[in-house]
């Protein structure tokens, strides 16, 4: 993509949504945290539906070390992977306690260092917490980024670095909200709808993806039948 075009592509996201969010629902630092640990290979509707009953009697670390394991399990058996993610929940909650007063780290080293947490979970939490200008390549930016020419890469590490060095400066704080949302809502795996999307004149994909004609509505006339 040429950086006419990157310049342009982001305008108009920006213009059609200038303050764009996660859509985990959460209400303080570690509520994000959670959130964002347990969607590793879920989708957001359903985490939100697991935290926001785990929320309501455990949103601090000591909280969540009371309810133990098999108490937090119940609370979010819906997720995938619910159990792995309840051990590692439950470390993270214990380190945040010895180590950070309970509250959630500001630095990537510190983030990265909790179990569960990789490099795509610190970016979400440095970027929504911390406003930090990360970039959080899940499946649909890593989709983006090499359908559209934006940044291909072979790794969600290398389509990383290429968005952080390709997105003008003044887009780089959400413009992962932005890739995110076109790719789960427009630019999808299967069938990008490329007839709904605002920025496909600026996408190098081809061929674009046409509207589907609606079926006809015109019915085959049934031959007269002959009066013997």
């Amino acid at each position: 993509m040429k950086k006419s075009d990157i310049c342009a592509f982001f305008a108009i996201l920006q213009e059609a949504n200038p303050h764009p969010r996660t859509e985990l629902e959460y209400s303080s630092h570690f509520e994000l945290l959670t959130a964002v640990l347990l969607s590793a290979q879920a989708t957001d509707v359903g985490v939100n539906k697991a935290t926001r009953g785990l929320f309501a009697v455990a949103n601090t670390p000591q909280a969540m070390l009371d309810l133990g394991q098999e108490g937090l399990e119940r609370y979010i058996q819906t997720i995938g992977l619910y159990r792995s993610k309840a051990k590692h929940l439950l470390q993270t909650c214990q380190i945040l306690l010895e180590r950070y007063d309970g509250q959630v780290p500001n630095t990537r080293e510190a983030l990265e260092s909790l179990p569960g947490v990789g490099r795509k979970t610190a970016n979400v939490v440095l970027n929504v917490a911390f406003g930090q200008p990360t970039m959080a390549v899940d499946t649909h930016i890593f989709r983006v980024g090499n359908r559209t020419g934006l940044a291909p890469g072979s790794t969600p590490l290398a389509v990383e670095q290429g968005l952080l060095k390709r997105i003008p400066a003044q887009y780089l704080l959400h413009a992962h909200h932005w890739l995110i949302l076109l790719g789960r809502y427009v630019c999808q795996a299967r069938t990008p709808r490329c007839w709904e999307c605002s920025v496909a004149a600026h996408c190098d994909f081809k061929p674009k993806t046409p509207a589907k004609t609606p079926a006809s509505t015109v019915r085959k006339q049934r031959p007269t039948a002959k009066i013997a």
